[in-house]
């Protein structure tokens, strides 16, 4: 396909997904979405059958691709056919696959807390900003794109704007992560972001973050499975194993659906172990007859 005949229509997609407000992320997946299509086509994607589409669906289930990624790249060509194209009938013949709802590794308090104080220096910035993903039940992304601002010690409470789902949420501050940020503010002075990255004028990157968890971890000694969003989960089922409520945690972690929250249900081993056994309790009942 030449230049000529894919620029007015990548630009149109582009220009469809602007008026609908979708993030830089999103816009990147949904185009390459469609280049994967047009490249196993070898023509122009506007062209495509249904066939095409069943064939091409096939053809990613076969090379291995996961729930998630045939998820993603469904999507991004519902998108293109429904709205850019105006072809709503081509979406009855893309499949959304069914992902396996799995467990979360969850890490127990003081594997937490002995990850945290392995963070790499120089400085407190990676300790601060662990720290913050753990202790406000925060995503990686929101955790870089933090400003100065958004820590509000008088409410105590840190805002959130713009995170997962294009959504603004409050969520808590406490005391002891407040005392460390402030540590970290005297001792960084940062301007605008809470975490700058390596050039002041822009924040700390995900990868960045990431990077230094993993480090964290390994110093640790940490042998799970991991990465940031662990603390997410950790945060979230160390506050169901307190008897926080469901419904708080899940205005904290910013989920649409409770469903979502209720998943921690089953990682809440404290909560599980708490719970008296049919059994012991028919064991409870024959002593008290006995001794009645």
């Amino acid at each position: 396909m030449s230049t000529k005949s894919i620029n007015p229509l990548r630009t149109r997609m582009i220009e469809d997904m602007t008026i609908r407000g979708f993030g830089a992320k999103t816009q990147a997946d949904y185009i390459r979405s469609v280049k994967r299509l047009k490249a196993f086509l070898g023509r122009s994607p506007d062209t495509a059958t249904a066939e095409d589409i069943r064939r091409f669906q096939l053809s990613l289930r076969q090379d291995g691709a996961t729930a998630s990624h045939m998820n993603a790249v469904v999507s991004g060509l519902r998108f293109f056919f429904k709205v850019t194209l105006g072809r709503a009938d081509i979406e009855r013949w893309t499949q959304l696959v069914r992902e396996p709802r799995k467990l979360p590794v969850v890490l127990s308090p003081e594997e937490v807390a002995h990850l945290i104080d392995c963070a790499p220096g120089p400085g407190l910035k990676y300790k601060a900003a662990l720290s913050v993903a753990y202790g406000a039940g925060l995503r990686a992304s929101e955790v870089v794109s933090l400003k100065i601002g958004d820590i509000d010690s008088k409410r105590m409470v840190i805002r959130v704007e713009q995170g997962k789902g294009r959504k603004d949420r409050y969520v808590m501050l406490s005391p002891q992560l407040l005392d460390l940020l402030r540590v970290w503010w005297r001792q960084a002075r940062p301007l605008a972001w809470l975490f700058p990255g390596q050039n002041p004028v822009n924040p700390l990157t995900t990868r960045q973050l990431n990077r230094a968890f993993h480090a964290a971890a390994d110093m640790a000694e940490i042998d799970k499975k991991v990465s940031p969003h662990t603390l997410r989960h950790s945060f979230a089922t160390h506050l169901l194993e307190q008897h926080i409520d469901i419904r708080v945690i899940q205005v904290l972690l910013g989920h649409a659906k409770l469903d979502t929250t209720a998943l921690y249900t089953r990682v809440a081993t404290k909560t599980i172990r708490e719970v008296m056994s049919p059994l012991d309790q028919l064991t409870a009942k024959k002593k008290r007859k006995k001794t009645a």
